[in-house]
């Protein structure tokens, strides 16, 4: 039996290999000489940081690349994982895949991967070890996933990616809120530029987009109105994952072909805000009257719930200054 396609687009065509990537060449070469500098011992640094917008194949290219090498992924979420407990858990866990699941492959690594760095908040405040592995046991009060706050988060980063002896690449949307807003993201960033290389990606470009979308299309035995195609570059700069959900989100009333009034009919209907480097339609939330308004635009936004709910949490310290609010 065939294995089933995953039903999110964005990952039924996610590229599994490099020679399916396009784009942001010079950033991808810098991802491969570091990746393969780990088969031949451990670079200076440890780490990479990909920033760039939202959609435009951050993790894609590290699982790529990887995927080429025979190397397995272990992928870290870190609006799921933000305190030092959680960090130091995952970490362990991925020496622990590499051990078990790399025997007797030569040159072979685990890649950690760790998503959305810049949901990471607090400053390099350490959390104490015994406290560290209470969490981790079970014996404190507080769990790993339940400590509140990101208390030791950053500094606990920090500290895996100068023990590593797995490469870990770190990916986000915004470099300052890794750095922090506050008067101290100076420090947090000289400290992390000390163990990770920071590589920053552009967005996809227009023609590379149509290039993508066509192949989506033919590959789901579709066709597209020119204009409608041009509409949907248009509404979505540079964030591919986004271009593809709109497709599918068409294709699925549409028939065979999509044709530009339903194009021009899901755009309006989607409400979605394409500012880049700052959370969609945040601020027209934020502008609701009522719950119910409030709540209908959520529902249109282009984002999970959770990623919602983390970004409200993360942005409420910077749009309200009086803590009453």
């Amino acid at each position: 039996m065939a294995p089933t396609q995953p039903a999110d687009w964005c990952e039924r065509y996610r590229p599994a290999s490099e020679s399916h990537l396009i784009g942001n060449n010079g950033p991808r070469r810098r991802v491969k000489t570091w990746l393969k500098a780990w088969e031949s011992g451990r670079p200076s640094k440890r780490g990479i940081l990909l920033v760039g917008p939202p959609g435009i194949g951050k993790t894609t290219i590290a699982r790529a690349i990887a995927k080429d090498r025979g190397w397995d992924v272990i992928e870290l979420n870190a609006s799921d994982a933000r305190n030092a407990a959680s960090i130091r858990k995952a970490a362990g866990e991925g020496a622990m895949h590499h051990s078990l699941f790399n025997i007797g492959k030569e040159n072979a690594k685990t890649l950690i991967l760790v998503d959305e760095v810049d949901h990471i908040q607090g400053g390099l405040g350490v959390m104490g070890e015994e406290k560290i592995r209470k969490m981790i046991s079970g014996d404190d009060e507080n769990t790993v996933s339940t400590s509140s706050g990101d208390k030791g988060g950053k500094a606990e980063l920090i500290r895996v990616l100068t023990d590593t002896k797995n490469p870990i690449i770190l990916a986000c949307n915004d470099e300052m809120g890794l750095w922090g807003r506050g008067s101290n993201w100076s420090e947090t960033r000289t400290r992390f530029e000390k163990v990770v290389e920071v590589i920053k990606m552009t967005r996809v470009r227009k023609q590379e987009m149509r290039d993508i979308a066509r192949r989506v299309l033919q590959a789901e035995g579709l066709t597209i109105d020119p204009e409608g195609m041009d509409i949907l570059v248009k509404n979505n700069p540079g964030d591919l994952r986004a271009l593809i959900r709109d497709i599918q989100a068409i294709a699925v009333g549409d028939g065979s072909h999509i044709n530009i009034t339903s194009v021009k009919s899901h755009m309006v209907d989607g409400q979605r805000d394409q500012q880049l480097g700052s959370f969609p339609g945040l601020d027209k939330l934020y502008a609701m009257r009522s719950a119910k308004t409030a709540r209908e635009m959520a529902v249109n936004l282009d984002q999970s719930p959770d990623d919602l709910v983390s970004w409200i949490a993360w942005n409420n310290s910077s749009l309200f200054s009086n803590p009453n609010e």
